[in-house]
């Protein structure tokens, strides 16, 4: 749990220190050309690992249709339903609404991938979703059709974040990449082709672009796959959700703006959701029955005491490492969360 809870944080802490940066090309890059560059530069940053470790036939056999559909509806219908939201509704109502992608990723959690939640989860989101939308609130906000909109978007993102967390065969990379590669083309494909040659932006804004999307979007996104794979896509997005505040942190320390009473108190707020969720392991007898997966893993008495071979990338079993390995079936009581060893009904 505790490298989950490190890697989800570094997620959330790059993601957030992306938004202020991307906000100054929003300026003079139109916004699907940006998207798009933001997300290329996501594939790009992960491309040498996939080079260097590309998936196998039987991995993407074995995964094909969650990928799909992480791919599909997290990075090409979710985006579409945004920019569809932006434009039929104000900017404070968009602002606060895009909070509602920490309930969607609890509840599809909850009823569709049988993660175990328990009482501090749902009071650490529900703190975490109340101080974002203390954070983004303005006057205006209201429900109207592109409000619609914009909730259907984070409900895609929260389906998303739910298949994408119990993914275990495919690199964390190899999701990135394929995400990059499809959201990112298809975003700047839109945007070049709406926009024409005034779309197109400058060397200098492109490699700037690009470069925030390596860090703020392959990089965080790479950690919080792997993040979610230690803790559950529930507890991993309630510690990525605090993204904006450490936006706002970096707004008031490197930008200069002014510290507002109600900013102060969101991130108090956050702070205490997040605080709630990191004490909500659990202890019972549990079964596991056989399985055999493909993921980054240190040996223990509990479940990794598996031996190596010379086939094993010619890894000797110490410290984190990743190749395929096979669980055989156990009966034992432990702290857990639902990572992916603990996906087993309550």
């Amino acid at each position: 749990m505790r490298a989950g809870v490190v890697r989800c944080s570094i997620a959330a802490v790059l993601f957030g220190a992306a938004a202020p940066a991307a906000s100054r090309l929003a300026g003079s890059v139109p916004t699907f050309v940006l998207a798009g560059l933001l997300y290329v530069g996501a594939a790009l940053a992960v491309a040498p690992s996939v080079l260097r470790r590309p998936p196998s036939a039987a991995a993407l056999r074995a995964e094909w249709r969650p990928a799909a559909v992480a791919v599909v509806v997290g990075g090409a219908v979710a985006p579409l339903l945004l920019v569809a939201g932006l434009t039929r509704t104000s900017a404070a109502t968009a602002s606060i609404l895009l909070n509602t992608e920490l309930a969607a990723t609890v509840v599809f959690a909850a009823v569709l991938f049988r993660e175990h939640l328990g009482r501090r989860v749902l009071i650490s989101a529900a703190l975490v979703t109340i101080a974002g939308a203390m954070l983004s609130w303005e006057r205006g906000a209201g429900l109207d059709t592109g409000a619609l909109l914009i909730v259907a978007a984070c409900a895609c993102w929260g389906l998303d974040n739910g298949v994408t967390a119990v993914i275990e065969q495919l690199a964390p990379e190899h999701v990135v990449a394929l995400k990059g590669v499809v959201a990112g083309g298809t975003n700047l494909a839109i945007g070049l082709a709406a926009g024409g040659a005034a779309s197109v932006p400058g060397g200098g804004e492109v490699l700037a672009a690009l470069a925030i999307g390596a860090a703020g979007y392959g990089a965080s996104i790479t950690l919080w796959v792997k993040g979610a794979r230690d803790l559950g896509a529930a507890r991993a997005q309630v510690i990525f959700a605090t993204a904006p505040f450490v936006g706002v942190v970096i707004a008031w320390t490197l930008l200069g703006d002014d510290v507002r009473t109600v900013q102060l108190a969101a991130v108090a707020l956050a702070a205490a959701g997040v605080a709630v969720s990191l004490r909500s392991g659990h202890e019972h007898a549990h079964h596991h029955h056989p399985l055999a997966h493909d993921h980054e893993h240190v040996h223990d008495d509990g479940h990794h005491d598996h031996r190596h071979d010379h086939h094993d990338d010619h890894h000797d079993g110490v410290g984190r490492h990743t190749h395929p390995h096979v669980h055989t079936a156990m009966v034992h009581a432990h702290p857990h969360v639902p990572d992916l060893h603990h996906r087993h009904d309550h």
